[in-house]
């Protein structure tokens, strides 16, 4: 028997669906964005949501975040390619990942959403896809 709490739960959930409020879980394992530097790499992502988090990026991991600025470049400089929500092929991250010679994919919308602190990806900046491998 299911009880009052749990029904009340599943038609909260049902309304908050069909008034579009609730977005639906999606298992997306790859992720594609315009190619602002070619390249392939894989490596352990990190999520970049501000200055404060720059220090969470070792060498050779996957510097994610919505946009880049100037204050960014030290943790760019240590990662194997950089993967942003927003931008295009002349944003702050393309021309840095370009002078670096580092894979970049820009304009992905979604990165920062998808991906999580330690996750295991491959960024093919060769035809503009990141993907999850773990």
């Amino acid at each position: 028997m299911i009880s009052e709490e749990k029904v009340s739960f599943i038609q909260i959930k049902k309304s908050l669906k069909l008034f579009k409020l609730l977005s639906e879980e999606k298992t997306v394992k790859d992720i594609t964005g315009r190619v602002a530097s070619k390249g392939l790499a894989k490596g352990k992502a990190v999520i970049i949501r501000g200055v404060k988090d720059l220090e969470k990026v070792k060498e050779g991991d996957i510097l994610i975040a919505v946009t880049t600025h100037p204050d960014y470049v030290p943790a760019m400089r240590k990662a194997a390619a950089i993967v942003t929500d927003e931008g295009g092929i002349t944003s702050h991250a393309a021309i840095v990942s370009r002078e670096f010679g580092l894979p970049c994919i820009v304009g992905t919308k979604i990165a920062t959403k998808i991906l999580n602190d330690g996750d295991l990806v491959e960024v093919d900046a060769n035809n503009g896809t990141i993907k999850k491998l773990n």
